[in-house]
């Protein structure tokens, strides 16, 4: 038996809004006997079609809703797992064999709450990692700014850039890296988001293309000499979070390809797990294909071994479980590594559970799989809208062929009324492709026409805009 949690990053550590649907992912990595704990009774209809296809029975696992927090039933509260009346009843769920029968604690993020419920239910020991996690080891793990200090330590190729914990720092070195930087641009990050929400680019040649970066805000800066202390003046207090971060800066790589290398950390060491591919459409993430195709020998191997690399140095530091070593393959073929996730990332479901465990992608034919996010133009009314548009097109996933479509996640609005948006995997013939079934899907449920949205959010704005 195992316990898995389905927490996100801590509160403390970044704000996160309603993610209900984002970690009943958890289902995928359920095994026969677990015992669940999310933040909320998990969605029924999504219960059914995920553990129909990962072929676990509803009644060999155990769900509990952890306390209502801070956030309600939109986020787990990591206090709430140490609530001693929900501890008791954890304790109570795993049976007559009580904590004996645990073989590993489980979780999305690595919480120091999480370690603190482990403890107190004495299975602290089958946390890996538990004693770094506990003291606030998850945030060290995950932080842009420590990224590229350990990548430095450990000979990992990353692009120039700095690490600045001032105004006056970010403005000085916004300017040299300006200044030597070929494509006249430069990526400011935060040093906790993900997905691009994190990321702003700047940029002095309007024209220059952007679409592929993840970077979801971007920055034309002023021709003026005073531009740049302009942009810091109005962008600090977010790109530190107020203060409480550094500020990663880096030289903008125009044309590069966004692949991953991931790993798992454990006692006896470190294992690659898999390689992948991200894809931006606005600057937004699109899609993620596995297993990586594509590339050259030279380059798979320099992605391996930097991501190798930094998972030993990761591991070395007190670091358990899987993680997530993103790189860009440049113009040249040269591999730089940008970032690392420690934590369980928002591929593992795709590639362990899906790819490999359904779609079984090792056996002839091949078989990939791609991630798609349900872009902004569509409107899906819900779960059980979409799950009949598969049957009608044709695109439900085939077991026979390994084709078609798997949803990823539950389909649950955000507000009532509102287009539900999620994610859904489509297993794919690699001769074929997986453009012509998207497509389809996309005449579907497309509501605003293609070539009007505008995904640009430029500095001061959270809005998304539609042109006309």
């Amino acid at each position: 038996m195992r316990i898995l949690v389905g927490n996100h990053i801590d509160p403390s550590i970044r704000e996160r809004g309603d993610m209900r649907a984002w970690t009943q992912r958890l289902l995928w990595f359920a095994r026969p006997g677990d015992l669940l704990i999310l933040c909320c009774e998990p969605d029924p209809a999504f219960v059914d079609y995920a553990l129909a296809r990962t072929g676990v029975k509803r009644e060999e696992l155990t769900m509990l809703a952890a306390p209502a927090g801070a956030w309600g039933d939109k986020l787990l509260d990591p206090a709430s797992l140490t609530v001693p009346a929900f501890v008791e009843q954890v304790r109570a769920a795993l049976g007559p064999a009580g904590t004996s029968a645990v073989s590993e604690v489980f979780a999305l993020w690595p919480s120091a709450a999480v370690a603190r419920l482990a403890d107190a239910l004495g299975v602290a020991d089958r946390f890996p990692g538990a004693a770094f996690f506990a003291q606030g080891g998850g945030e060290i793990g995950n932080s842009k700014a420590n990224f590229r200090a350990l990548a430095a330590a450990a000979g990992v190729p990353i692009l120039p850039g700095r690490v600045c914990r001032s105004r006056a720092e970010a403005i000085e070195a916004t300017g040299v890296l300006l200044k030597s930087a070929v494509s006249g641009a430069v990526v400011v990050k935060q040093a906790h988001n993900g997905a691009g929400v994190g990321n702003q680019l700047l940029v002095r040649d309007p024209e220059m293309s952007v679409g592929h970066v993840g970077a979801r805000h971007l920055h034309h800066l002023a021709p003026s000499p005073d531009g740049i202390a302009a942009y810091w003046a109005g962008r600090w207090p977010w790109a530190s979070g107020e203060d409480r971060w550094p500020v990663v800066i880096e030289e903008f790589a125009p044309g590069a390809d966004a692949v991953y290398s991931e790993h798992y950390a454990s006692d006896a060491g470190t294992r690659a797990t898999e390689t992948g591919r991200l894809l931006y459409v606005g600057r937004r993430l699109s899609h993620q294909v596995v297993p990586l195709d594509g590339v050259s020998g030279p380059v798979r191997a320099a992605l391996l071994d930097g991501g190798r690399r930094l998972a030993e140095a990761y591991r070395a530091f007190g670091y358990r479980g899987h993680l997530s070593a993103d790189a860009l393959v440049l113009p040249d073929s040269s591999v730089v590594f940008t970032e690392v996730n420690a934590q369980v990332s928002g591929s593992l479901h795709i590639y362990q559970s899906i790819a490999h465990g359904i779609v079984d992608v090792t056996t002839a034919p091949a078989r990939q799989v791609v991630e798609y996010h349900v872009p902004p133009t569509w409107t899906v009314p819900s779960f059980t809208a979409f799950l009949t548009a598969l049957d009608e097109l044709g695109l439900a996933y085939d077991p026979i062929s390994r084709t078609g479509v798997i949803v990823s996640m539950p389909a649950i609005p955000l507000a009532p009324g509102e287009p539900v948006q999620f994610v859904f995997c489509l297993a794919y013939d690699p001769a074929e492709g997986h453009a012509n079934a998207f497509d389809r899907l996309d005449a579907h449920f497309a509501s605003i026409p293609a070539g009007t949205y505008d995904a640009s959010q430029h500095i001061g704005t959270g809005a998304v805009s539609f042109s006309s």
